[in-house]
């Protein structure tokens, strides 16, 4: 079957869809779209030069201290290196105190509100030696050993007890927010719950009082689904907040990301390359941001039957405006349903 017509896509009535993961309503307006697979990246993300790149192999005095690297043997040429942010969101110095305050004490500061010790980790993952190299020209074994490390990370991290939640996330391209163009990846732990994951855990949780389902573990429409593996699926969320957001899940109920065991890392790397493949060839290599999304690392186990990790894949293709910013409710030009056929019809060159 052919994808829709502009004529089709824009005589859809809009809908206004709440988003039971998120809690979260999307508005989704066809009449403000182009053809589904019209959309494209404005121009395609042209690395910098290598030549002054420190996180190139031979370039590594130039990196703030490593934490560790894949393969460990320091006498062997790495794969990926671990390091520590050169301008870290946050202090690792767990020593240091503030006016007599235990470090992550939540403080009141009158009126104006609390206060937290800025304690935290903020690292980086090198995924790649070589500085041509994307995640997605990794083969899958390879792109398991990049998710691999980000594991092996969030376990050392989590011996912090002041450690709430660690976020993994990657910026591909400079208007996503990377600042060096050679493939890496970011871990960013905190001594505080975001409210953007507490409010998730709110939402999959009223979800599961009313149903007694994880969201997630639900079977997902067959015309949402993009692909699926044997451990994972991918998907068009039914009520995505931006266009071509696309989330891999994991097919049987797991809430934390750091229990991926080294046969689903590889499946969940193969999977992830061929996603970023579709999204580069569908959409010009458009910038892209991806978040591991899971749960807090002190989730009391009530909370972990209700709260399922997944991947999230936002590729840069519309602006955030003042509507969105000011009421938290967004508004997609494309239907999940469109974009989800669109992906699933893409033809990856081998």
């Amino acid at each position: 079957m052919a994808s829709p017509s502009l004529t089709q896509t824009q005589s859809r009535s809009p809908e206004i869809r709440k988003d039971p993961v998120n809690n979260r309503w999307v508005i989704f307006s066809p009449a403000r779209a182009k053809r589904p697979t019209d959309f494209k990246a404005k121009s395609p993300q042209n690395p910098n030069s290598s030549s002054s790149c420190p996180f190139c192999i031979g370039n590594e005095h130039e990196c703030a201290p490593e934490i560790f690297r894949v393969p460990p043997d320091p006498k062997s040429d790495w794969k990926i290196r671990v390091i520590q942010n050169l301008y870290p969101a946050l202090s690792r110095d767990i020593g240091s105190k503030k006016d007599g305050e235990p470090d992550g004490e939540m403080r009141c500061t009158g009126d104006l509100g609390r206060v937290v010790t800025g304690f935290g980790f903020h690292d980086v993952v090198i995924e790649s030696p070589v500085h041509s190299v994307q995640l997605q020209d990794l083969e899958p074994k390879e792109a398991g050993e990049v998710l691999l490390a980000c594991k092996k990370r969030i376990e050392q991290i989590k011996e912090y007890d002041l450690i709430k939640y660690v976020q993994v996330f990657k910026n591909h391209g400079a208007s996503a927010g990377a600042s060096m163009s050679h493939s890496h990846s970011q871990l960013l732990a905190l001594p505080v719950i975001p409210p953007t994951i507490s409010a998730r855990i709110n939402s999959t949780k009223e979800y599961f009082d009313q149903t007694g389902k994880c969201c997630l573990c639900e079977v997902q429409p067959k015309d949402l689904q993009i692909d699926v593996t044997t451990h994972f699926i991918s998907i068009v969320p039914f009520a995505a907040t931006f266009p071509f957001e696309i989330w891999i899940i994991p097919r049987n109920h797991s809430a934390h990301f750091h229990e991926l065991d080294n046969e689903k890392a590889v499946d969940l790397g193969g999977l992830l390359k061929l996603t970023l493949r579709k999204i580069s060839v569908q959409l010009n290599n458009p910038p892209f941001n991806f978040m591991i999304q899971t749960a807090p690392l002190q989730a009391i186990d009530t909370q972990l039957a209700y709260i399922h990790w997944f991947l999230q894949i936002v590729p840069q293709l519309a602006g955030v405006g003042g509507f969105e910013i000011g009421t938290g409710c967004y508004i997609n030009p494309v239907f999940s349903e469109d974009a989800a056929k669109v992906m699933r019809e893409v033809n990856v060159p081998k």
